[in-house]
């Protein structure tokens, strides 16, 4: 199936690994120029080389710290001066530490904030003019599905992601009239990276044993298996294209029916 997003600009954050590479990976397959920024330089341009090899997309890498302000507006002046617009936005990255909330204090939040929240709101602020302009716009963010089913230690992750939520459907209701669709993306236990590391945090921390640990987490989960990144690239390349032009405003979990709320 041809989803018509062929030489579509696309911006995907943290674009070095696990969701948002396997995202850049799916659109450059489908014809998109992907623009992949993260901050280690390193594992970017190799993830780079990847998808050049893999799908011959022209790829356009941008090592950049989202945190900050001034890194969020040169990627966007980045490919602007490379494409002359911007079509696709997908913000994702990391996450912040885990850890008990009564731990956590101002200065950790204040760096959850501006990772989990201001990053978004930024990139999206620098987006939006062009994507009018252009007549043409998807913005989509990656939190976790968390932020429906919380869970004991991710409470950095879980408070601003859920403020994310609350944003994109805001700002779906503006931009609608412009033809401009913002969907938030709620990944369940999806096999990356970052489970593996969080998990053996939350193992050492309530001295149980890690790898009794990740196997407990496929009961969890009625498909019966973690997520894969492509799980998560499928739906975004939908959203992103044409034919997901009449989706907006939602939160959409891809989480193999993890989430037990109707």
């Amino acid at each position: 199936m041809d989803l018509g997003i062929k030489d579509k600009i696309a911006i995907i954050g943290g674009a070095s690994q696990g969701i948002g590479y396997g995202v850049a990976h799916q659109l450059a397959e489908e014809g998109a120029r992907v623009v992949i920024t993260a901050r280690r330089e390193p594992a970017l341009q190799e993830a780079a080389e990847r998808i050049r090899k893999d799908t011959g997309a022209d790829v356009l890498v941008i090592p950049s710290d989202i945190r900050k302000s001034e890194d969020c507006a040169r990627v966007a002046e980045a490919t602007l001066k490379a494409y002359g617009r911007i079509d696709i936005l997908v913000n994702n990255d990391g996450a912040p530490p885990i850890g008990k909330i009564e731990d956590f204090d101002d200065v950790a939040w204040q760096k959850a904030v501006e990772q989990n929240l201001f990053s978004v709101i930024r990139m999206t602020r620098h987006c939006i003019p062009h994507m009018k302009s252009g007549g043409y716009g998807r913005i989509i963010n990656v939190t976790s599905v968390s932020t429906r089913q919380p869970i004991a230690g991710l409470g950095l992750s879980v408070a601003t992601w859920a403020g994310v939520i609350a944003y994109a459907k805001t700002l779906s209701l503006e931009l609608g009239p412009d033809g401009i669709t913002v969907n938030t993306i709620l990944p369940g236990r999806v096999d990356t990276g970052r489970l593996e590391l969080v998990t053996r945090q939350r193992a050492a921390k309530e001295g149980k044993d890690a790898e009794k640990m990740i196997a407990e987490l496929l009961h969890e989960v009625p498909i019966g298996r973690l997520g894969r990144p492509e799980d998560v690239a499928g739906l975004v390349a939908l959203l992103v294209s044409p034919r997901g032009g009449f989706i907006t405003g939602t939160a959409i979990q891809v989480d193999g029916g993890l989430q037990r709320s109707v």
